[in-house]
């Protein structure tokens, strides 16, 4: 059945769980940041949707599984198109042109960029057989909304295929200035390909600004229109502010509207776990077990972006500059790895467990350890506890396109309490102007945040987090929901429409 609405992704829309029987079942998605679900319910505006992912198959010719999947759930009906894809297709693919080559750059780390090992024939075809299948899905005039820089020649190749489909692209990580991106040899291909589509999305209007500077670089582009940005997503104390931004280019007689728009957490969700008599019984324990101490806690994945050991060494500084603080304050650091195959994230997992060692071992007591480092996924309900529990969130990346755990932090203190120490890098750092801004890369600053956010008086903790929710509820999952509805042109059942967050 042909779809109005195609969503191309590299994730599929649901968990496979295989019974004791070998009986595969298809269950919601877990994961807390509710994008999933939010793109999932934009089906609900159509007669019938598709989802585009990849599966893993060791024969792509004959993969052992359906490759289109029918769904009816309470998001609607709608199919999921299985890609098959063999192991060394992904390596390439992912770990190897998107990982080593894309993701340095996206976050401008050129000194990381690894060029040689890419397969760019390969890229090429798997971005062509996601567009493939997307056109076999999409009806006359549908829309086909692609995620994320691994499929970014996708628009393009469509384009060729169905001109007649309406084509938007969401962007879900940094986007760097023209002297960083265009580092990568293929990037006229790539800009070329995002200027088929109909609307590209960003997170905020720093990203939709490089963008617009890189395709200017390269090709003949034209800005027809620049709007002044939201005062809720201006903040002059952070590297990413902008005051305005481009909404609308041409290149060869067809426009682009540029669309910013942040994405959120699920914040009644998120709020109902921390209110929860589990989550209130566990926070209680969490605290009793800290007793007169403080606990500061830092949550990330393990990449060089996110800027660990930067802060393990701040930390370290904090002790040795404050005696005093010594037993009385504990860093919990959960660094989890996403990428265990990855020689670059095996080294910095080994620098942080070093580190953290090296400082565990010269202030430690019997009685306390300054580090608790943890190096596992931790459950939602759990980590839930531990916001609640934290004295100071301290979130520090070195660049970040968003940064999810910081706007779940905020959203679990329904107790209004708490501080968050947030890196001027992290893209949320323009809406979230109330938390302690911190420049990761000086130890000052660095050094000088996480004292501040120890020491900070109970009244002006409970003022700066009461403006931290305000921001976290006026851009939660569902107004990212609304806004990329009204760029896109959609409706969502129940939810209305909505302005671009950048331009409101």
């Amino acid at each position: 059945m042909a779809s109005d609405l195609v969503i191309v992704y590299h994730r599929q829309p649901y968990e496979e769980v295989e019974d004791k029987d070998g009986k595969v079942t298809f269950q919601e998605n877990k994961s807390p940041n509710g994008i999933v679900p939010t793109l999932k319910s934009f089906f609900g505006a159509v007669d019938h949707g598709a989802w585009i992912a990849w599966k893993l198959a060791e024969d792509s010719a004959n993969p052992g599984f359906e490759q289109v999947v029918e769904i009816d759930d309470a998001y609607g009906k709608y199919s999921v198109s299985r890609l098959p894809l063999t192991k060394e297709q992904v390596h390439e693919f992912y770990h190897v042109t998107s990982k080593s080559a894309f993701w340095p750059i996206l976050h401008s780390f050129k000194e990381r960029y690894d060029y040689d090992p890419v397969d760019w024939p390969n890229f090429r075809e798997v971005n062509w057989r996601f567009a493939e299948a997307a056109a076999a899905e999409a009806s006359d005039g549908a829309l086909v909304w692609v995620h994320d820089y691994n499929l970014w020649l996708v628009p393009g190749y469509l384009r060729q295929m169905r001109p007649d489909l309406r084509i938007a692209f969401f962007h879900h990580t940094p986007f760097p200035s023209a002297d960083v991106f265009n580092v990568l040899p293929w990037r006229r291909e790539i800009v070329e390909s995002l200027l088929a589509c109909d609307v590209v999305g960003f997170h905020i209007p720093r990203y939709a600004t490089n963008f617009v500077s890189v395709a200017r670089s390269l090709l003949d582009v034209t800005v027809e229109d620049r709007e002044a940005v939201s005062e809720n997503l201006t903040f002059e104390g952070t590297a990413l502010n902008e005051r305005t931004v481009p909404t609308r280019v041409s290149y060869k007689g067809r426009e682009v509207e540029i669309s910013v728009a942040p994405v959120g957490v699920d914040v009644p969700f998120v709020e109902k776990n921390a209110d929860s008599p589990e989550t209130t019984e566990r926070t209680a324990q969490i605290r009793e077990e800290m007793g007169a101490a403080k606990l500061i806690l830092s949550v990330g994945r393990t990449d060089y972006t996110k800027g660990g050991l930067e802060q393990l060494a701040s930390f370290e500084r904090l002790l040795e500059k404050h005696p005093e603080l010594v037993g009385k304050v504990r860093l919990m650091h959960v660094s989890v790895a996403a990428n265990r195959n990855m020689t670059a994230y095996e080294e910095i997992q080994s620098d942080i467990e070093q580190a953290a060692g090296r400082i565990n071992g010269r202030f430690g007591r019997l009685d306390w350890q300054p580090i608790a480092l943890i190096s596992r996924a931790i459950p939602f309900s759990e980590l839930i506890a531990y916001y609640r529990a934290a004295d100071v969130a301290w979130i520090t990346p070195l660049a970040d396109g968003m940064n999810l755990v910081a706007k779940e932090f905020i959203a679990s203190r329904t107790d209004g309490d708490g501080v968050l120490v947030l890196s001027e890098f992290a893209g949320a750092a323009v809406e979230l102007g109330s938390a302690v801004i911190t420049n990761p890369f000086s130890y000052r600053s660095m050094d000088s945040a996480i004292f501040t956010a120890l020491d900070m008086p109970e009244d002006e903790r409970r003022a700066r987090m009461a403006d931290l929710r305000r921001a976290v509820s006026r851009y939660d999952v569902r107004a990212w929901g609304r806004a990329i509805g009204a760029d896109l042109g959609m409706q969502k059942k129940g939810n209305g429409g909505g302005n671009t967050p950048a331009a409101a």
